[in-house]
């Protein structure tokens, strides 16, 4: 996690972003519904978590293979990853 930019004007907001290159599936189509899969899950836990992740950016970066992982899979290693950077109890 990296400290909060400088620039940006509330402190207290949090950024995520999740990268899904072309390694992950060639179609755009795939590779953005992985996105939002992955980003849905992600303010869906985060906002539970209130002040928690503010002032912190994220970022989840999918390996090639992920396409072919069952969705539920993917969401569970999520919160693991957020477990364990003290985002989640």
């Amino acid at each position: 996690l990296l400290k909060p930019d400088p620039r940006d004007h509330d402190p207290g907001s949090g950024r995520v972003a999740v990268v899904v290159s072309s390694k992950v599936h060639k179609r755009s189509v795939q590779r953005n519904r992985l996105r939002r899969l992955l980003h849905g899950h992600l303010q869906q836990q985060l906002s539970r978590q209130g002040n928690r992740a503010a002032g912190r950016w994220l970022l989840i970066s999918l390996k090639p293979g992920s396409a072919e992982a069952d969705p539920q899979a993917l969401l569970g290693e999520c919160s693991l990853l957020l477990a364990q950077a003290g985002l989640q109890p």
